[in-house]
């Protein structure tokens, strides 16, 4: 087992730009509502498997496109200053391990 990385920030240090918050708290609520759109028509036993599909598909593309709002706003507001605060290899370790699971 091995243990989770250190940050490269002190806590409140370095936060998520604001709106890159806002913009990727949106596309997960677009998400959730696909995601319960495919439950309820789970639930039906007309449902048509292409139907579901293309809901699936909607849903990946929210996550997607969550994750790169994120990804932007880090990249913007703490990649491309980390050498004037003398962190960049802390950053790129850390973003490094972080698109590990992407």
């Amino acid at each position: 087992m091995t243990a989770e990385p250190t940050p490269a920030y002190a806590p409140g240090h370095l936060c998520m730009p604001e709106d890159a918050r806002k913009r990727a708290a949106r596309r997960l609520k677009i998400a959730r509502g696909h995601l319960d759109s495919i439950v309820t028509m789970l639930d039906d036993p007309d449902a048509y498997c292409v139907d579901v599909l293309r809901q699936l598909k909607a849903v990946q593309g929210a996550l997607s496109g969550a994750g790169e709002v994120v990804l932007r706003g880090h990249l913007e507001a703490h990649v491309a200053t980390a050498s004037t605060r003398g962190d960049s290899v802390e950053i790129v370790e850390e973003l490094m391990e972080a698109l590990k699971y992407t």
